[in-house]
């Protein structure tokens, strides 16, 4: 390991990466641990003009720009309405950047925008601006890369955030796990499998929406992108528990219990997983939720995420616990009836997949 230089492991949503983030960015750019980037949220949240926003941006750079089930294209748009929806925020307008490699076909370029079109039209989000940027052949953009900033709006006195979770909680997936980067790995590296896997790519404020008015009190919403279910039920974890005034920058947070037989895979990608070696809970997904909802609420969740066409394989997989004394915060108890520590992945095993 070098620590002059930055490597993939460096973006791949896991122990790096947070290391990364928080001693080169957050130190000079939420000093103490203050603000709103301190959070470290899928968006951010801003009162304008006596309104709450929420925004959010992101890059995407996943090779190939197509794949089985989506694009790069809807994988942008997606991914920035997803990342509004873990606010509880309904989006209202995006930016959409390109970055093209010259020599990129157009006919791949316009099969990618009608795409992201069609999100867009699906999400019901308007693109009002961008920004397009071409630079030199030679693998300095894999032929593209796109940005996607979001703004959405947040329902007066809705706040969802890890900081709402209590022990007593429980924890949903809104379906299967591991979809996505079995997906692009597939096309990427030319494997066959027995069965098709293909990416579970998609806009999720409509499940949203169905998931908080089921559940009025709900603590908080995260999609498992990068580093799949493993790095967002830790952040979760890290991330939850009171503040103590005067001190934005310390939580005290929370432990997690996950019942491994509970966590939904589909076949094909469990297969998948154990033929490259992989831990299925470290893959990315690009179409679900990891959703924490009050004990009593748990129930009404699951039932309004299984009638929704987004979240047939929701499940109930785990509970909120007491923050643990020491070491990691989420106990996983496996299929085989043993306990194992299910920690922060430190990199990523399949770079460029998002």
């Amino acid at each position: 390991m070098t620590d002059d230089c930055i490597l993939l492991a460096d973006g791949g949503g896991g122990e790096r990466m947070m290391g990364l983030v928080r001693r080169e960015i957050l130190s000079r750019f939420a000093p103490g641990g203050r603000g709103e980037l301190a959070r470290l949220g899928d968006a951010a949240r801003i009162e304008l003009a006596g309104t709450i926003i929420a925004f959010t941006t992101d890059s995407y750079v996943v090779r190939p720009l197509e794949f089985p089930g989506g694009d790069i294209g809807r994988l942008a748009v997606a991914g920035t309405v997803n990342d509004l929806a873990c606010l509880g925020a309904r989006p209202v307008a995006l930016s959409l950047a390109l970055i093209l490699e010259e020599g990129l076909p157009l006919a791949q370029l316009q099969r990618v925008l009608d795409s992201a079109a069609r999100t867009a039209s699906e999400a019901h989000v308007a693109v009002v601006c961008g920004d397009t940027k071409v630079v030199e052949r030679g693998g300095r953009a894999d032929g593209l890369f796109i940005n996607t900033s979001g703004i959405g709006a947040i329902a007066a006195g809705r706040r969802l955030g890890a900081e709402a979770i209590r022990p007593g909680d429980r924890v949903l997936l809104s379906g299967t796990m591991g979809d996505h980067g079995i997906a692009v790995m597939s096309r990427r590296e030319g494997l066959e499998f027995e069965s098709a896997v293909a990416s579970d790519v998609a806009p999720l404020w409509p499940l949203a929406e169905a998931i908080l008015a089921a559940s009025p009190n709900l603590r908080a919403l995260k999609d498992p992108t990068r580093g799949g279910l493993a790095a967002a039920v830790n952040e979760l974890a890290e991330a939850a528990g009171p503040v103590v005034e005067g001190t934005s920058h310390y939580r005290a947070g929370v432990g997690m219990r996950i019942e491994e037989s509970a966590i939904p895979v589909r076949p094909a990608v469990e297969g998948a997983c154990e033929a490259l070696g992989l831990d299925v809970l470290s893959v990315a997904n690009e179409g679900k939720f990891v959703i924490v909802a009050p004990a009593g609420e748990a129930e009404a969740a699951l039932r309004a995420m299984r009638n929704h066409p987004l979240g047939r394989a929701a499940a109930l997989v785990g509970e909120v616990t007491q923050a643990p004394r020491r070491g990691p915060r989420v106990i996983l108890r496996t299929a085989i009836g043993g306990e194992r520590f299910l920690e922060m992945p430190y990199g990523e095993d399949l770079p460029r997949i998002c």
